[in-house]
């Protein structure tokens, strides 16, 4: 694939798994065999679409309402880097603490490797602890 249709194949991730919370797109443009660094807790990898689909079922769980904006995408070879911010209400407890009902703003960014029309590796590095801090003390985000 061209870096163009890697591109659009990411912009397409977010939109649709992320902001539309479609399962069956990360079925499908995640390989059965893909690793993913950074997108849960410190030190742990998803491996695969099914512990993918946990991970976005738990965040949009907690936050419902989840709104990603690509800020800047850009590509070269077969990887494409997003830099991404999101902003959403916490109303579900699938962080395994109370919905505090408080509108957060977080943001990150995400490589991803893409073979064949599939993601085969992603690393993300995102603003946890900011989230943590906004859920527990209310702090308002400025971007």
């Amino acid at each position: 694939m061209s870096v163009e249709e890697n591109i659009a194949l990411m912009r397409r991730w977010f939109k649709e798994a992320w902001n539309e919370g479609r399962i069956e797109t990360v079925h499908e443009l995640m390989a059965e065999n893909a690793i993913g660094i950074g997108q849960d807790r410190p030190g742990v990898e998803i491996h695969g679409p099914t512990e993918f689909v946990g991970l976005v079922n738990r965040l949009r769980g907690a936050f419902p309402d989840i709104k990603i904006i690509i800020e800047d995408v850009f590509g070269a070879g077969d990887k494409v880097t997003v830099r991404w911010s999101a902003a959403m209400t916490h109303t579900g407890d699938q962080l395994g603490m109370p919905a505090t009902n408080k509108k957060v703003q977080v943001s990150g960014i995400s490589i991803a490797q893409i073979e064949n029309g599939q993601i085969i590796r992603g690393w993300d590095n995102w603003d946890q602890l900011g989230l943590m801090q906004q859920l527990a003390f209310g702090a308002a985000a400025t971007g």
